[in-house]
């Protein structure tokens, strides 16, 4: 597709063969089974499809935990490994660093002239990631005003994200039902800028809806690392044993004998459903229902399904552990490429925006 801009008269050719999509993760760490199952599975049935450009949010993480960069360089590798572990092919995917390409930086402050102040300030994106800088306080400190330790960066936050978008013009975002608001954002400064320069340079990005799985955390809250409640995909198999016998079951059922009620089960039951085949989820249901099995069979059965599930991932990321020097050559490597791309990108902008 060849698009003109007013300002220029230069026909930018922007024809590819496949429409580009781009999405990207917070090092916080090893990923657990809510990320497999909810992010992960979605990019690789996306990777033959699309034009793949996943980014290690590393810039995204300061805007809450700036103070918190001790273990930043293990959490970025921690993310890779586990990625490439999963089934992200460096060959078929965009593997990139977030600060390590430095046209994203540049185009957030580009787009920060142009984004009015009050549409970050309502933007849910800022308002849930003051949540979690909220969420990081002492129980002594919550009830504080914390406008004074909003930093400019998270402020900045939404502009930051449609950078990431924009810098690749991607086409196509994957997102859940809930962050559609999110991606909405983006889409409005897209419209501004092309309105403002009278170009249809960016694409307006398209959300690529996501059916992601309930999950829970084997407490029954949500799945979260600094709840103590996850398991991580990295994990032995006798460390995801004992985790799912510690699971929250049928809290009506009191005594072995008792039926059970899987429908009421909290953890155990509907991780069947998402792990194991059609016929031992029946199989399963009819035992608890008959109390032929007792919630510690139904957790002993569970961990062995689940550890067959993960077991080639943990035997690639096991793997790739002893050749890290391949999992920083993706890194690099994909970086590199990520700045071919965006490098072409942030030219045509500066062009249309009449830049010297």
């Amino acid at each position: 597709m060849l698009v003109a801009t007013e300002h220029t008269g230069r026909r930018i050719n922007m024809s590819e063969s496949k429409k580009r999509i781009v999405s990207g993760m917070r090092p916080t760490g090893k990923l657990h089974i809510g990320h497999y199952m909810g992010v992960l599975r979605n990019w690789l049935s996306f990777q033959d499809e699309y034009d793949c450009y996943f980014f290690i949010a590393d810039w995204h993480a300061l805007t809450t935990k700036y103070d918190q960069t001790k273990d930043l360089k293990q959490n970025i590798l921690d993310v890779a490994l586990d990625w490439i572990a999963s089934g992200i092919d460096p060959e078929r995917s965009t593997i990139y660093l977030q600060s390590l390409v430095p046209e994203t930086a540049e185009l957030h402050i580009l787009l920060s002239m142009i984004t009015p102040q009050n549409w970050v300030e309502r933007d849910p994106t800022l308002k849930d990631m003051v949540k979690i800088l909220r969420g990081n306080l002492d129980e002594s400190e919550k009830d504080q005003d914390i406008s004074g330790i909003v930093s400019y960066g998270l402020l900045g936050y939404p502009v930051l994200m449609s950078a990431d978008i924009m810098t690749f013009n991607a086409s196509v975002v994957p997102v859940g039902q809930d962050q559609l608001a999110h991606l909405e954002f983006t889409r409005d400064v897209v419209r501004r800028f092309n309105h403002i320069y009278k170009t249809e340079y960016f694409n307006e990005p398209m959300p690529k809806l996501t059916q992601t799985p309930l999950l829970k955390g084997i407490d029954g809250q949500k799945m979260g690392k600094s709840f103590n409640n996850d398991i991580k995909i990295s994990d032995s198999e006798e460390e995801t044993a004992k985790k799912i016998m510690r699971a929250i079951t049928d809290r009506s059922r009191i005594k072995r004998t008792d039926p059970g009620h899987p429908d009421e089960c909290e953890v155990v039951c509907p991780y069947f459903e998402i792990f194991a085949d059609e016929e031992t989820v029946k199989t399963q249901r009819k035992n608890c229902e008959e109390a032929i099995w007792g919630c510690a069979d139904c957790k002993k059965q569970l961990a062995v399904i689940m550890n067959d599930y993960f077991r080639d991932v943990r035997t690639k990321r096991k793997e790739l552990e002893q050749n890290l020097d391949y999992v920083h050559s993706v890194i690099r490597g994909g970086s590199e490429k990520a700045r071919e791309t965006s490098i072409k990108i942030l030219k045509d902008i500066k062009e249309i925006m009449q830049l010297y």
